[in-house]
């Protein structure tokens, strides 16, 4: 081989080599990315377990914030919640989650908050190795509004939902009695009273489901804190695979 094909192959192989390690890089933590889609570029987070690898299928968490962190920054939704429970478990978090931000009030399914959200869980479990079978939907308040029309609207896409002091159709509940529901609310609750809980909780029970329902005595609006707490919560989702 002369010296000129040899330089030539071996500056291929650097360059493949190179890019082979650029692909299998991964970022950990909580990961800032941006999605293009029909209304523009629009910020989320995704929150990457320290242990990810490329050939080991992870569960996804899908997180839907409350009223406060609206907006278009990119990082209201991860001050508190879910985010801060993990942050709380330092690192020790074996979910992919994904922390979308509404830009205007609302997570209802027909909205183009809750129709971007499934568009950036799409593109998450596109960008990383994905448990197909183990993809959970939480959120609190606005977010647990959001869960319940999520939940109904697209019964099939979850394993297990969690919604947080929100409230929901009780006429919708039919459509996703299957699914394995834990509901938590503070009975206290001044901005979303339980009743909005009690009658989804109640709903879910007449459509033959088998609802979880926790409510704190003496707790307001901020049930999500002590919810997300819960690491029985977590070890409930992964009992949970869908159809």
């Amino acid at each position: 081989m002369n010296v000129r094909l040899m330089l030539t192959t071996w500056t291929a192989f650097v360059f493949t080599g190179l890019a082979t390690l650029h692909a299998g890089d991964t970022t950990t933590g909580f990961v800032s990315k941006i999605h293009k889609g029909p209304d523009g570029e629009s910020k989320y987070v995704v929150f990457v377990p320290a242990d990810y690898k490329a050939d080991k299928a992870y569960p996804v968490i899908l997180f839907l914030h409350g009223s406060g962190s609206t907006g278009d920054d990119g990082q209201k939704q991860v001050k508190a919640g879910l985010a801060k429970a993990i942050r709380d478990k330092k690192g020790k978090f074996d979910f992919i989650t994904i922390f979308p931000q509404a830009k205007t009030k609302g997570w209802q399914a027909n909205g183009e908050n809750g129709k971007r959200a499934l568009a950036i869980l799409d593109e998450v479990q596109k960008d990383y190795k994905t448990d197909t079978k183990r993809v959970y939907l939480t959120g609190l308040s606005m977010g647990g509004f959001g869960t319940w029309s999520l939940a109904a609207a697209y019964p099939e896409r979850w394993a297990a939902i969690a919604p947080i002091c929100g409230g929901g159709d009780p006429a919708t509940a039919a459509k996703f009695k299957d699914i394995p529901c834990w509901c938590f609310h503070g009975d206290a609750d001044k901005v979303v009273p339980a009743d909005r809980s009690r009658a989804m909780i109640n709903a879910l029970k007449a459509a033959g489901g088998e609802p979880k329902y926790d409510e704190y005595p003496g707790v307001d609006h901020n049930s999500w804190d002590r919810a997300y707490a819960n690491a029985e919560l977590y070890a409930w989702f992964l009992k949970h695979t869908s159809k």
